[in-house]
Parts: structure tokens; sequence; C-alpha cells
């Protein structure tokens, strides 16, 4: 006779309960591992609502309830992943960005609340700049997920975007993320301009969240950062500028005479980008803006006919 059938059901019944926890319980144990991780633990519980699609308030009001096994299990697993150094992002495969869900995987950077503020400020200034325009043609350069293209083209029904990339892997989370949510955008790829058909001029606007780290600080980066995230997409050459450089330098053959140009850059960036489009546009008018952090953060060029 096995034994296990030698066990009497009321005995596997108190087994059973043994394993089983609140969602509070849960909890307490996730906060408590993170924290001898050195993670915080407050993102327990954010974990937890990203897995399972949840507010706040759904959260609060089950607390008492009894976790599901396979939530549990689920949940231990991606809590154990994080506490290795794993970004929740990629984890749950998903960031919300200007209230919209992007998917996210490695092969792309996680959205970042600044680049909301990005688009935001394009949004404002397209209508300033471009009172009287029916359609306007934009390129985003280096579109990674996508955010920024995606997200101009459902806000802005004048828009016409193009965008590029030089990862396969970002395009394809790009497209999808596109599909997804109903955008219309043309994808190509390539390292910046290369991408573009040969005879693509007169852009309205060209705007680009490139890499703008310097080269020596990517190894000071966090180590969820640095070891996690697709370093070709942080790494912006020596001075941080390469980029800014290149697409600035580039951006005449494209842009039509009353342009504009937008960029995100790192902190103390904002001046030096701004030399660089007055080197290759003297008249242009540029804009720094700063973040809701008190950064640097947003240049933005305009230029006009006269």
């Amino acid at each position: 006779m096995h034994w296990c059938s030698m066990i009497k059901p009321n005995v596997w019944v108190l087994m059973e309960n043994m394993y089983k926890k609140t969602y509070a319980e849960v909890l307490f144990w996730a906060s408590t591992f993170l924290k001898n991780y050195r993670r915080e633990e407050s993102a327990a519980a954010y974990l937890l609502r990203r897995l399972l699609n949840w507010t706040q308030t759904d959260l609060a009001l089950q607390l008492r309830d009894e976790m599901p096994s396979v939530t549990k299990k689920q949940f231990e697993s991606a809590v154990r992943r994080h506490a290795a150094g794993e970004p929740i992002q990629y984890i749950c495969g998903y960031e919300i960005f200007y209230g919209r869900k992007f998917w996210v995987t490695p092969e792309v950077l996680i959205p970042r609340p600044e680049t909301e503020e990005l688009v935001a400020g394009l949004l404002q200034r397209f209508n300033r700049h471009f009172p009287n325009h029916k359609s306007l043609r934009l390129l985003d350069i280096g579109t990674g997920s996508g955010i920024i293209g995606i997200t101009l083209a459902l806000e802005h029904p004048r828009l016409k975007v193009l965008a590029s990339d030089i990862s396969v892997g970002a395009l394809q989370i790009a497209k999808q993320n596109a599909a997804k949510l109903g955008a219309n955008l043309q994808f190509y790829k390539g390292d910046l301009f290369e991408a573009l058909p040969a005879n693509t001029k007169n852009l309205d606007i060209i705007v680009s969240n490139p890499p703008y780290i310097p080269q020596a600080d990517c190894e000071a980066l966090d180590e969820i950062v640095r070891l996690h995230e697709p370093m070709h997409a942080l790494n912006g050459g020596e001075s941080g500028l390469d980029f800014y450089e290149k697409i600035i330098s580039e951006s005449p053959k494209y842009l039509q005479v009353n342009g504009m140009l937008a960029f995100e850059v790192g902190t103390g960036q904002a001046a030096l980008v701004c030399q660089l489009m007055k080197k290759v546009y003297p008249s242009i008018q540029t804009e720094v803006v700063f973040d809701i952090n008190g950064k640097d953060r947003m240049t933005y060029g305009f230029l006009s006919e006269s």
C-alpha cells in the first residue's frame, strides 16, 4: 500500500490549508524578500498589481482573500526575478505611456515619464509653429518601442509619422504596439537617416530620444539598467552627444525650410545641443524645457523661411 493512501482525507485538507495564504500574507513575504535583496519593499505590491492588471483599490479589496495557487506561483517567480535585478516592466511585459499600454522586452528601453513630457511639449508646439498646415510629416529617429511616434500619431490626426530604428528586435516591438493600438506609421530599419527611402525630403518635424549617456558613465549605471536594458540604446559615445551631432548635421537634407527639431537630452546637455543646432542653422530659434524634476530635458529648434 502506498503511503499516500494511508493519509485520511481530513489530514489532506489540513496539509493544503498550511500552504494557503491570503494576498496580504503573500505580500508581506514578498516585501521582506525584496528588502533582503536591497530592493524597494513597495515593489511587491506594484508588481502584483501589474501582473493582475489591478488598481490599488482592487488590491485593497482583495487583501484578506486567499490567493489562488496559480497566482501565488506566478507572483513568487516574478518576485524572485525582480530580486535578482530584472526590471518589473520586462517581467510583466509592458509599461504604461501616455495612458496606453506598450509592450516592452529587453530589445527596447523601458519608457520613462520624462519622455511623456517631450510628447506633451511637441503636441503643444505643433499648432503654434504650423498653424495653417492640414497635414504634417514627422520622423521619429530611434523609435525603440515606438512610444513617441505612435503616441503622436494617435494624439494628432494631422501627422503622418515615419519611424526608424537600427534594431530589428526593436522594430518588431514597435510594429506590434502600433498594430495593437491602431496607429498608422511607416517603419524603416537602418541607422538614423540611412533607413529612409532615397527620395525622402521636406519633413516637417524630426524628433529623437537618442542614446545620450557618455560612454564613461555607462558602467556606473544602476545594475537594473546596466545589466538588462539594451546598451546600444543608452551609450551616446564619448561625450554623450554623438547621435545629436549626426542627426543635426544630416537633417538639412530632409527637413523643410520652416521645419522643427525636437530632442530629449541628458542632464546638462541642453545648451550643448542648442549650440549644435545653431552651428548648422544659424538663424534657428531654440528652446530649452526643464522636466518635472527641474532638469534640462527637452530641446526644440524652430526654423523659418525668412
